[in-house]
């Protein structure tokens, strides 16, 4: 089967990742966290000969959620969120976007429970539920590769923050040691803002997660 390829677009007013990834010598791509200027997305993938057959949210904070609805608009793509976000989904206090004055609401066309599996563009995806720095945050495992898409709950050497609504610190650094911790140490991992990093690197030198 062809390898898959992740690429990055860097969008929005604090630099988020979005991810958009695909198999190659395919015309069909699955995206991550559309975070601003969905239109201007959709033209770039489009340029590249990429259809987006579906949108998944690692969780709903602004910064992630801005270019969304224009990015559906264009591509028609379901958007996938995991169920204990719905309540981040729903109200622009909650996900942030009412105080940095563009209120947002977003509506996923399906919600995903922890642990389940959701095949696209011949790509699967196991859904990890990594409450912590949402109540729904969630991060993306794909076997085929080694693959994990984080969002906001591991960095590169740091970890996210956990003082908006729904946060919580302990429970985000659970979230880490029990869920990601515990994937191959050779997982490369795609977070929402900053570098790649690795599973194994994470272990051995993320002082945040080890304290």
């Amino acid at each position: 089967m062809a390898e898959i390829k992740v690429n990055c677009f860097v969008v929005g007013m604090v630099q988020t990742n979005f991810y958009f990834i695909y198999r190659e010598g395919s015309s069909e791509t699955i995206v991550f966290d559309p975070a601003d200027l969905g239109d201007r997305l959709y033209e770039e993938l489009t340029k590249r000969g990429l259809k987006v057959r579906a949108i998944f949210l690692t969780h709903a904070h602004f910064d992630h959620i801005w270019g969304l609805d224009d990015l559906k608009e264009k591509t028609g793509a379901p958007v996938y969120a995991c169920i204990h976000e719905k309540r981040v989904c729903e109200s622009p206090q909650i996900n942030q976007s009412i105080m940095m004055g563009r209120p947002c609401v977003v509506s996923p066309d399906i919600y995903l429970e922890d642990n389940e599996e959701v095949t696209v563009a011949g790509i699967t995806l196991k859904t990890l539920h990594t409450p912590g720095h949402t109540e729904g945050s969630c991060a993306y495992y794909i076997e085929d590769g080694h693959i994990l898409i984080s969002g906001d709950t591991l960095f590169e050497g740091s970890v996210g923050r956990s003082d908006f609504p729904t946060g919580d610190s302990e429970t985000l650094l659970e979230s880490i040691r029990t869920r990601l911790y515990t994937l191959p140490e050779d997982t490369t991992v795609f977070s929402g803002h900053g570098n790649t990093t690795t599973i194994g690197y994470e272990k051995k030198h993320n002082w945040f997660v080890r304290a």
